[in-house]
């Protein structure tokens, strides 16, 4: 049976609207002064000296400022998405983790490597998926479904993976999912309801959804992008499974951060209209820097707009920060036990599958055809 079709959606936000609990007006607000000239320079020299004298290393997603990111690659760090970045902190030798990105990529660290202190810029920065998928009403859920085999997205805390049986990124959720339906299981999802319905599709497996939503890719418009497209024919669309079906419905490749990368590395045509955080425009310009990237719509740049392609937390993530990290210890991630056992094992069963099923990953997706999948 598929459950979506005939079952409505159980849970959601105690509050959708821009005044509830996923608002962001705290997150803007707190959004640290960008550097120029001498004081960057100044901020960024310190840092690489303290990255080496603390036995340090900088971990940084796509989405985070260009600066950050740049200063990762060019201190021996990384820039990735959730799940590189989570191989890469629990096998580098370093003792301090700098994590430049929100909450619960800084706590996926300390769950796997809680020998290492693990920092973040600012503990403030969260997530909308995370902030709408509370641990006890995620419990009550899980509850009333004991006959599925819970998998949550990387995007929830360490209260929810604990009580989980697989965690996912968006670049092995497919692969995960598909190999639970062989093997007969049902699925309880949570919590992004776009990306569970983009995965039951190309499955066909049997999932109960949480109904909720990153409020990035929740405001990309499919008429608007029907409009973007009709202006730039020759481009391509890319598009996050995150993002809403009418908008995954006209993409040409679907995929994860870094499909989506791969996608215009790799691509021939000479514009790309990007459908996710414009955060990672920045890595898509250094290594394709003949391509035209477009950004895709959201509801646009005004009082209505909850996000205009950019994560306001991940924008709390600043250079300042990162040197308080360094110098007064400051932004430390604890995960308490026994959270953190009970959320290490749903973590290492994905990493153990994704390396021993290097194939099955998600690759960026073309041609999607709804019910079909990639064609």
């Amino acid at each position: 049976m598929n459950s979506t079709a005939s079952t409505p959606i159980s849970f959601d936000y105690p509050h959708q609207d821009a005044a509830g609990i996923t608002c962001t007006a705290q997150a803007w607000a707190k959004t640290p002064p960008h550097l120029e000239g001498a004081e960057k320079a100044a901020v960024i020299a310190r840092i690489k000296q303290l990255l080496v004298e603390k036995d340090a290393t900088l971990v940084a997603h796509y989405y985070v400022d260009g600066d950050i990111q740049d200063l990762a690659m060019e201190t021996g760090g990384f820039v990735a998405d959730s799940l590189e970045m989570a191989r890469f902190g629990k096998n580098h030798p370093a003792k301090n983790l700098i994590v430049a990105g929100v909450r619960f990529m800084g706590e996926t660290a300390k769950i796997l490597s809680p020998e290492k202190r693990v920092f973040m810029p600012d503990l403030d920065a969260t997530c909308s998926l995370d902030l709408g998928c509370d641990a006890a009403e995620f419990a009550v859920f899980r509850a009333a479904h004991p006959d599925r085999v819970t998998v949550v997205y990387a995007n929830t805390s360490a209260a929810v993976k604990a009580q989980s049986d697989w965690m996912v990124t968006s670049s092995c959720a497919l692969a995960i999912v598909h190999q639970l339906k062989l093997e007969g299981k049902k699925i309880l999802w949570a919590p992004d309801r776009h990306l569970g319905r983009y995965i039951q599709e190309q499955t066909g497996a049997d999932m109960l959804l949480w109904n909720g939503a990153c409020i990035v890719h929740d405001e990309f418009k499919a008429a608007e992008l029907e409009m973007l497209k009709a202006a730039h024919p020759n481009a391509m669309i890319l598009v996050h499974p995150e993002s809403p079906q009418g908008v995954v419905d006209l993409a040409d490749v679907v995929g994860s951060t870094s499909a989506m990368i791969k996608a215009v590395v790799d691509g021939t045509a000479t514009e790309y209209i990007v459908a996710t955080d414009k955060g990672i425009l920045h890595r898509m310009r250094q290594l394709a820097p003949n391509k035209k990237l477009i950004e895709a719509p959201t509801a646009g740049n005004s009082a209505t707009c909850k996000s205009c392609a950019h994560c306001p937390w991940m924008a709390m993530n600043g250079l300042q920060g990162i040197l308080d990290c360094l110098e007064n210890a400051s932004g430390e991630i604890f995960v308490p036990e026994p959270t953190r056992t009970q959320a290490l094992g749903c973590i290492e069963r994905m990493l153990d599958f994704t390396k021993n099923h290097p194939d099955l990953l998600a690759k960026a997706q073309h041609g999607f055809v709804k019910n079909i999948g990639a064609a």
